[in-house]
């Protein structure tokens, strides 16, 4: 026997209401109820991530997922590089009278500037040792360019010193024995071995690169790392090495001070 039409209606599951339905009031806590639920989702996701990542092996102080992400950046940054583009150039009234010191690492125990020498290492070669009277007897190079640190701020800045292509050319090191194939990287290390960086030989010897002895027409003060230093202009300061003690060519990669520390190995401008 067929129910009355009401009671057929009582036993209907109760429809949910339409969005529109709603009142303002459960319009927002049905909203705020999904957005805990998405924000629970999305937090679990990259906590359990970062867990995958903290257990992976290292190199050169990152987890290698970090370090291969660096690597493709480094990539991109030497497809574009070429000794045709130059940092640009400002006249010398606009260069900052008090150059920023950033950074004493290497520069902390005390030399004799007088008896200082620059030492080339080159792999089955004898050393070469080399004055600053030796350098300054070569052809000057200035540039006033504006120097960029790492952490963000720059400054105008101008030094002199011995262009570092016409340095290797001069002494005829950088190239392997016997060929005109390049060592791919040069390292450079201050006296004490505190502090080092390692290059690419292409950002070496590109044209505005130089061995600096002086800044602001003067010599280089001890702060900014007298009595030579390295300006790179296609590279940001970390790879400005100051107080340069050594310089050696390699086919792999030398130590990087800063790239140790998590840091990209390239660091190019």
């Amino acid at each position: 026997m067929d129910e009355p039409v009401d009671q057929i209606e009582e036993k209907l599951p109760e429809k949910k209401p339409h969005r529109e339905e709603l009142t303002s009031e459960q319009q927002i806590r049905r909203r705020t109820l999904k957005a805990f639920a998405w924000f629970g989702v999305a937090g679990v996701i990259p906590y359990s991530l970062w867990k995958w990542i903290k257990v992976q092996p290292k190199e050169a102080g990152l987890p290698k997922v970090f370090r291969e992400v660096l690597k493709v950046n480094e990539g991109v940054a030497e497809s574009y590089f070429s000794n045709a583009n130059l940092a640009p150039t400002f006249p010398k009234e606009r260069a900052a009278k008090n150059v920023r010191v950033n950074g004493r690492d290497g520069l902390r125990s005390a030399i004799d500037k007088d008896a200082w020498q620059l030492k080339v290492e080159q792999p089955g070669q004898k050393p070469l040792l080399i004055s600053l009277d030796d350098l300054k007897a070569m052809p000057k190079q200035e540039i006033i360019y504006q120097f960029k640190c790492i952490e963000g701020w720059s400054q105008i800045q101008h030094w002199a010193g011995v262009n570092f292509a016409e340095f290797v050319n001069k002494y005829q090191i950088g190239k392997k024995d016997g060929s005109e194939e390049w060592y791919p990287y040069v390292g450079m290390k201050t006296p004490d071995g505190g502090y080092y960086v390692g290059i690419d030989t292409p950002s070496a010897l590109h044209p505005q690169t130089i061995l600096a002895y002086e800044m602001n027409d003067q010599p280089i003060t001890d702060p900014h790392g007298a009595p030579l230093r390295l300006i790179i202009p296609v590279k940001y300061g970390v790879k400005n090495l100051k107080r340069i003690g050594t310089i050696w060519f390699s086919d792999d990669r030398p130590r990087d001070f800063w790239a140790e520390r998590g840091y990209d190995y390239h660091v190019g401008l």
